[in-house]
């Protein structure tokens, strides 16, 4: 079965390290990190091939069907 091209939502953040994280909300448990955003991007791809890769055609129906539709900053007192 071929394989099609779809488009992931990733949160990257800053590492205390002085790297990046980055996370798809779309797959629970997919991240990685990198040393510079190029880096960081590149892991990203390939974590998401790796981690559907590990799922069954029915499993990945599931979290192919979320989508997210908004990042917020949200002010709360800390």
């Amino acid at each position: 079965m071929g394989r099609d091209a779809r488009e992931f939502s990733v949160i990257i953040v800053e590492d205390e390290s002085g790297g990046y994280v980055a996370i798809v909300p779309e797959l629970p448990g997919c991240h990685t990190q990198g040393d510079s955003l190029d880096e960081v991007i590149e892991n990203v791809k390939e974590a998401i091939e790796l981690y559907l890769e590990t799922l069954s055609d029915e499993e990945r129906r599931e979290p192919l069907s979320h989508r997210v539709v908004g990042l917020q900053r949200v002010k709360a007192l800390a």
